[in-house]
């Protein structure tokens, strides 16, 4: 009886401990998402009536985001991007504002996936097979620029060249490298900015992951994170959390892997 008590009591302790610290790290959340600003909504006539859930008051004629709510809904788009990163499926990322800029190129950089921070192009999904081959021509023109292939043409037949690579440019660079097909899914900011992006994503049933201000109507989102999507440090915040969960979605591919292979291996005598 000695023994079964004192385990009971240590599987008691071990769980109190789990949720406390689980606990504490829910309030180090929440508080490190209040420190970016991710509780400021816009001002309550500007409100979409479906966003009225995540709204915990209003402030100074400003709205607050209910952060446990924020944090539910970022926590079920990283479980899915973790997913995504086990199956090692392409995210194409669309922030075409500036405060989305920076933070979304350096983050599509940084997992090496598509992503559109100028101006989407119409037809980019719904219409891929013509755009793939526009990307394609941009990729030949560059490298025939590079291995010299132009100079047989007169200087202002190259100055057109060169300004049509430059055009082209500013809108595929994100993509022509690597967008080779459909994207498992598309993380946008501000899905009333990016309306044409999510008509095409909704229309050819891509999941969309958004980060979306109380403006915004969250229909059709797979998974909407309701949050300030007007502050760099917000956005930021949303999209580094994301790439840990794909990150790690990665490691847990190469520890399957590794445990496949380890099981083909012969067994040494």
């Amino acid at each position: 009886m000695q023994v079964s008590a004192g385990v009971a009591f240590i599987r008691d302790f071990v769980i109190i401990d789990t949720m406390l610290n689980t606990q504490e790290k829910i309030e180090q959340d929440l508080q490190e998402m209040f420190s970016k600003g991710m509780h400021l909504g816009y001002s309550v006539t500007s409100r979409h009536p479906k966003m009225k859930p995540y709204i915990f008051a209003e402030r100074n004629g400003v709205e607050i985001f209910d952060l446990e709510k924020t944090k539910s809904a970022l926590d079920a788009a990283k479980e899915f991007v973790r997913k995504l990163g086990k199956e090692k499926k392409i995210i194409l990322f669309v922030g075409t504002k500036k405060e989305a800029k920076e933070a979304l190129v350096a983050t599509a950089k940084e997992l090496s996936m598509p992503y559109v921070a100028e101006r989407w192009v119409g037809g980019t999904i719904t219409n891929f097979k013509q755009i793939r081959s526009r990307m394609d021509h941009l990729n030949d023109l560059k490298k025939k620029k590079e291995t010299g292939a132009l100079d047989k043409y007169t200087k202002k037949e190259r100055l057109q060249i060169d300004r049509k690579i430059e055009k082209m440019d500013r809108y595929f660079c994100g993509l022509a490298d690597s967008l080779k097909n459909f994207p498992a899914a598309i993380v946008t900011v501000d899905p009333k900015h990016e309306k044409i992006a999510m008509g095409e994503a909704l229309q050819m049933k891509i999941p969309v992951i958004s980060l979306l201000n109380s403006d915004c109507d969250p229909a059709g989102i797979n998974f909407a994170v309701p949050a300030n999507d007007n502050s760099a440090t917000s956005i930021g915040y949303f999209l580094s959390e994301l790439a840990k969960s794909y990150k790690e979605g990665l490691i847990l591919a190469e520890e399957v892997a590794t445990q496949a292979a380890a099981k083909k291996e012969p067994v040494k005598e």
